[in-house]
């Protein structure tokens, strides 16, 4: 019996995270933004112990902070730090795609890659939220294919960090069809094992979106804190 009751407080814990999660994606929880544990519970009807893992789980990936007696805090954008794992990724990935250009062999995932993104365009995505995760799996699968778990395991944490800003890349429909160009030349070029014109295009390509996610950021955020202005 106790066993289940702990069982079904870590599945509690786990939809609270997500949901609090989403809420921060959404901007519906502003950076500076206070509330409590009571507030959270009480907006899911749940008992605070679940809400207390979840919201603990945020803070140590960064996305909260708390104080004694002052509650939980949205912790504010660091377009610093966001711009510092960016370029860690082209790091990772660079690294990645030289290692995969020294192979004698074409990895499985980059054939999957091919399949997904060199495709006819009246068979594409252009569900953003759906774009947004193929795009992340790319990026992911190109360090996956270079063999290096550690490359690996570190590039998966940079992806999760900067997840809050990334997926808005894909809100204009004009990222989505260069994102699917940019791919598909970044494959091409990288099956003709053409290492140099991969990394161009690949730095070009994520310093892009660096550039697109900080605009529209703050427009998003400038446009969140207007709406609960008036409410």
């Amino acid at each position: 019996m106790m066993s289940q009751i702990i069982s079904q407080s870590n599945a509690l814990a786990e939809q609270i995270y997500h949901k609090v999660k989403q809420d921060i994606f959404d901007f519906y929880l502003l950076p500076h933004d206070r509330f409590t544990e009571t507030q959270i519970a009480e907006r899911y009807a749940v008992s605070r112990t679940p809400v207390r893992d979840a919201l603990y789980r945020l803070q140590r990936e960064g996305y909260l902070d708390v104080a004694f007696r002052r509650g939980w805090t949205v912790r504010p954008l660091d377009f610093t730090r966001i711009d510092e794992l960016y370029d860690l990724r082209v790091v990772l990935e660079s690294a990645a795609v030289e290692r995969i250009c020294a192979r004698p062999d074409t990895p499985p995932v980059l054939e999957s890659l091919r399949r997904q993104w060199l495709v006819a365009e009246d068979q594409r995505e252009s569900e953003p939220q759906i774009v947004a995760e193929m795009d992340e799996n790319f990026h992911i699968g190109l360090v996956e294919a270079s063999g290096n778990r550690e490359m690996l395991r570190v590039h998966r944490e940079v992806t999760e960090h900067i997840r809050i800003v990334r997926r808005l890349d894909f809100f204009k429909s004009a990222r989505v069809e260069h994102t699917y160009n940019e791919h598909g030349r970044i494959l091409a070029a990288l099956f003709r094992r053409k290492s140099d014109d991969v990394l161009l295009m690949l730095r070009a390509h994520i310093g892009q979106s660096k550039i697109e996610v900080r605009k529209i950021s703050l427009s998003m955020l400038a446009d969140a804190r207007r709406k609960h202005g008036q409410e």
